[in-house]
């Protein structure tokens, strides 16, 4: 849940006291990316591996690896007017009806217009009339965004993308997994909130699942985030696990508690607070 750049250092941290070197690392509900995408920059892993079941997801991150000057182009010449959000906010209802670059570009025109990047349930930043104290393009500066998409374009022979369900595919790709060097970073949808902020939330039964098919990776290196929760650390009960605080953009200052489940294999830093190593 919520954007996880702010992991990166965290993240990091884990490889280095765990000797993961230069090794793969997986996001199996990819959002943002944030995380995945910072320890790449930071030659922290020498592949990403980047999943989401939801199709606007993986065509956004398809379309960054695949046709990104297109990508480009559709950027710099649209107009971030409400005239643009409306034509936006239709194709990305409708996914149906387009392709993949259209679909990535709708998604990612959303992202940053819409409040807290939120891309279901959230109008444009403004309000629809465009009478707040921050309007549409608050967030869209072209040049800047142009600049980062193409910079990751860069890195696609390091960038594997997939658009399954994430209990299939972990089971599907079972056996590459389990290579010592590599680290499976799970952040599934909110067990409270979720419905309200992802199209493919999960319910009580899709957690239970997901728990299971932890329990039987046995020599895996994997991480789990979810929010706090009674029904997750019951489900959890018996596995290891840490809190921590994260500061989410969705959350603007407000600190929230994470739980974090983790492998047998893991060791977890042992100051969550202050950085073992700090990233550039």
């Amino acid at each position: 849940p919520g954007g996880k750049a702010c992991l990166t250092t965290y993240i990091y941290n884990i490889l280095k006291v765990n000797n993961i070197k230069r090794g793969v690392y997986y996001e199996f509900y990819a959002g943002g990316a944030g995380a995945a995408l910072g320890l790449l920059f930071n030659d922290a892993v020498e592949q990403i591996v980047l999943n989401d079941a939801d199709i606007h997801i993986y065509a956004f991150w398809h379309s960054v690896l695949n046709q990104v000057n297109d990508l480009a182009d559709l950027i710099n010449q649209t107009a971030v007017t409400m005239d643009s959000w409306h034509i936006q906010k239709e194709i990305y209802d409708n996914p149906e009806k387009a392709d993949l670059l259209a679909i990535g570009f709708a998604t990612f025109f959303l992202n940053r217009c819409n409040r807290s990047g939120i891309l279901t349930k959230a109008g444009p930043i403004g309000g629809m009339k465009q009478n707040g104290n921050y309007l549409l393009d608050a967030r869209y500066n072209k040049e800047r965004l142009i600049t980062r998409i193409k910079a990751i374009n860069k890195l696609n022979n390091r960038i594997t993308l997939y658009n399954q369900d994430t209990i299939e595919l972990i089971t599907k790709l079972k056996t590459e997994l389990q290579q010592p060097q590599s680290l499976l970073y799970l952040d599934p949808p909110y067990y409270n909130k979720g419905k309200s902020l992802y199209l493919n939330y999960y319910n009580h039964n899709d957690h239970v699942a997901l728990r299971d098919l932890l329990s039987g990776l046995r020599g895996n290196n994997w991480l789990v985030s979810y929010d706090q929760v009674d029904p997750i650390a019951k489900l959890y009960l018996n596995f290891n696990h840490c809190d921590i605080d994260i500061n989410y953009s969705l959350q603007s200052k407000k600190k929230m508690k994470e739980i974090f489940i983790f492998s047998d294999t893991l060791i977890m830093p042992e100051n969550q607070q202050h950085p073992l190593y700090e990233l550039s």
